[in-house]
């Protein structure tokens, strides 16, 4: 594969470029509404990124902006130092094809809060489907490789099940095999216990917890302030579409420096 370098509009080789998330000015906008405030942020290969803030502080937009399920109106994302969504062409980005995107967002997992499992299918086909799908696998090695994923997140045994089947905490873990299938550079969490019952929390971020450990890239955005102060490399602070504070978790969390991370935190913690 190769990646447009912006500077040349020529090609490089991908694979002396280290997997990582770069948002570079990235503005969104809805009419007045602007959601996005110039967003700058480099996550590192291996690295645990926390995002907090209060609701309504584009937390969801910017992971969705990464993934190129929304398209911002100014700036860009760059996934391992390809753009996401868009190409350098003669000094200007260009939108890719749904084709080129769809292959693209096989490199970025993406775990939503409300699990969005194919209800039609078993618990095992819903792992399955995308490298199927994509072509990546034949249907027997998609299952072969489904029925690991599920056996790293504790749920082998339910293979054959449905989605109604489960509960959520369940269907979550589910929901992060499939985001593993494609074995992408780096898995985005949109708030991922907060569709759960209290006592399924703990199954859900202990998973997590593993993945981090493994070295996988990710980007976590959580109201789990207790889970971000434990898994996280760094937490960033957002609100108002911006990026007031970041820093590893001690810094931000026992020492804020920003008055409004301060007064966000008194009411969380």
């Amino acid at each position: 594969m190769s990646v447009l370098n912006p500077e040349l509009d020529s090609p490089v080789d991908a694979d002396t470029v280290p997997v990582a998330v770069e948002v570079h000015d990235v503005h969104k906008w809805y009419g007045a509404h602007r959601v996005l405030d110039g967003i700058d942020l480099t996550v590192a290969p291996g690295e645990v990124t926390a995002i907090i803030g209060p609701s309504g502080s584009g937390k969801s937009t910017l992971l969705r902006v990464i993934n190129h399920l929304e398209q911002p109106q100014l700036g860009h994302v760059s996934l391992g130092g390809e753009p996401v969504g868009v190409r350098w062409h003669r000094g200007r980005l260009k939108e890719l094809s749904e084709r080129q995107i769809l292959a693209q967002r096989g490199r970025i997992g993406f775990v939503f809060q409300n699990f969005n499992l194919f209800p039609h299918l078993t618990v095992l086909d819903n792992v399955a489907a995308a490298p199927v799908a994509t072509g990546q696998l034949r249907k027997p090695e998609a299952q072969r490789w489904a029925r690991e994923l599920l056996d790293r997140v504790g749920m082998g045994e339910k293979a054959a099940a449905y989605p109604r089947q489960l509960s959520g905490g369940q269907q979550q873990r589910v929901a992060i095999a499939r985001a593993l299938a494609l074995r992408p550079g780096v898995i985005l969490f949109d708030e991922p216990t907060s569709a759960l019952d209290p006592e399924l929390v703990g199954e859900v971020l202990a998973v997590i917890k593993d993945l981090a450990a493994s070295g996988t890239t990710l980007v976590i955005v959580t109201h789990e302030i207790g889970f971000a102060r434990e898994v996280a490399d760094r937490v960033v602070f957002m609100d108002g579409g911006r990026i007031l504070e970041q820093g590893s978790p001690a810094e931000v969390l026992d020492q804020p420096r920003h008055p409004r991370t301060r007064e966000f935190l008194s009411r969380v913690l």
